[in-house]
């Protein structure tokens, strides 16, 4: 399927909740600040990487860039493992000291309380490694609102391939047309459409600190509410 980018962003008009049985959500950029991962990959990570092998920061960019380019899209490009292996110290560590910049977005934790209340089966599927899950999880606790957490390294594939979704469809069945998956990268969104979702959303500002995307592929919101209409509480199934 060809995929046209339009010049603007695609609003979401409405949801017909009553269509929908199934919510897959991203973390980073979608319900928790993609802030911190910008700050932590761009500034914090290459700042530690020249104060260890004392040179500049500027040398530090230029070994780090291309490996994140080489990177991007791949499992190892989530991965703190490889990171770590890659750059001779604790990633992860790393991460943990600078925690507490892990914030929300804006209404994410008021839509999930919607959710929970509702009849949807509520599932995270997320790239983040389990290190990083569990410094994400340790500062902000997802679990109570969600059936199931997925990452994608407990399958072998990122979401960006459409074998991670075939092993997720196996391992938690769900239907493809009464499914809604919501996610900030628009090349998982892509992979997402090409195994056959329905329903689709992005983020309009991923990053608080970012711009907001003027132009999408997908269908965008800027904060929850945009998508709370018909979102009734009525308990499980």
């Amino acid at each position: 399927m060809t995929l046209t980018i339009k010049p603007a962003c695609r609003s979401v008009t409405a949801i017909n909740w009553s269509m929908i049985d199934t919510v897959l959500l991203d973390m980073d950029g979608t319900l928790l600040d993609l802030k911190f991962d910008n700050e932590f990959w761009l500034a914090t990570l290459p700042r530690e990487y020249a104060r260890r092998q004392q040179i500049t920061l500027e040398e530090a960019h230029a070994y780090l860039d291309p490996i994140f380019t080489r990177e991007s899209g791949t499992l190892n490009w989530y991965c703190l493992d490889f990171w770590s292996h890659t750059l001779g110290f604790s990633v992860a560590q790393l991460k943990t000291r600078v925690a507490q910049g892990i914030q929300w977005l804006p209404q994410a934790e008021a839509f999930l309380d919607r959710l929970k209340d509702s009849h949807c089966k509520v599932i995270l599927v997320t790239n983040a490694h389990a290190d990083t899950l569990r410094i994400k999880l340790e500062q902000i606790n997802l679990m109570p609102w969600f059936d199931r957490v997925f990452s994608s390294h407990e399958f072998g594939e990122p979401k960006e391939s459409r074998l991670f979704w075939q092993r997720l469809n196996e391992t938690e069945p769900f239907s493809l047309h009464r499914t809604l998956f919501i996610d900030d990268s628009e090349a998982v969104l892509a992979s997402a459409q090409r195994f056959g979702i329905k329903h689709l959303i992005t983020l309009r500002q991923p990053d608080s600190l970012g711009a907001i995307r003027r132009s999408t592929r997908y269908p965008a919101i800027l904060h929850f509410s945009e998508i709370y209409e018909g979102l009734t509480h009525h308990g499980r199934h």
